[in-house]
């Protein structure tokens, strides 16, 4: 691979290639930069090229990484969110994809009053039904969807998802197709505009984006490999 911001652009050419093909405007989908297990070096660096959204997996990574990081970064919490780590996660990140439950988008509403913020919310629909996925069936969705309005602090913007792990990045599709469908049945359902789809990686970003993503998740496309992927965590 090629310097860091040598990667980040062709990441970007990437996505404008993408949206191309799919008549999209390339502003219409965000890069986010997946930091997980990246140290702070790599994240001042990458910032230093230009790149703002910053993703991260686990509460106790981003809480030691984030102080040593530049101010104005915008942290997106992608991996799986303990109720006993919402209060830090309210005020560590901007942007929760990872909401799987009532209790826990209450609990951070109310963290995140309790932090004088506001968040923005993605609720995770696990679209395949593989048991190895974190996520809400997607007949369990419409529950917590329906908690919107009673909601202060936190603002549900869309929904994300992770596909079942593939060589072939068209085999992610039909599960991207799928989230756009149920996104745009209970957006007429319920009156929330849920405009934000977070689906897509490094290897099948593009597949994504034809299918209607806004945010792609990228970290070794920008990055480089992991020396040790975290267990259990999605290769992004």
């Amino acid at each position: 691979m090629g310097s860091l911001a040598e990667n980040l652009e062709a990441v970007h050419a990437r996505i404008a290639a993408a949206c191309a093909r799919a008549g999209r405007a390339p502003d219409a989908v965000r890069l986010l930069a997946v930091s997980k297990t990246y140290g702070p070096d790599a994240v001042r660096a990458a910032a230093a090229a230009g790149q703002r959204w910053f993703g991260e997996n686990r509460v106790q990574e981003a809480a030691a990484k984030i102080p040593e990081c530049p101010g104005n970064l915008a942290w997106h919490l992608i991996g799986h969110l303990q109720s006993n780590k919402a209060a830090l996660a309210a005020r560590l990140f901007d942007w929760v994809h990872s909401v799987d439950s009532a209790k826990l988008l209450e609990t951070l509403d109310r963290h995140a009053a309790e932090a004088g913020r506001t968040l923005r919310a993605l609720v995770q629909v696990n679209v395949s039904g593989e048991r190895s996925k974190s996520g809400l069936a997607p007949a369990a969705v419409p529950a917590v969807l329906a908690l919107a309005p009673r909601l202060r602090n936190v603002q549900i913007a869309g929904l994300m998802t992770i596909p079942p792990l593939a060589a072939d990045p068209e085999t992610a599709r039909p599960y991207f197709r799928k989230l756009r469908e149920l996104r745009d049945g209970w957006a007429a359902a319920t009156g929330l505009e849920l405009p934000e789809l977070s689906m897509g990686m490094t290897h099948d970003l593009e597949v994504a984006i034809e299918e209607g993503a806004t945010f792609v998740r990228v970290g070794t496309g920008i990055f480089g490999a992991r020396a040790k992927p975290a267990e259990g965590a999605e290769d992004t």
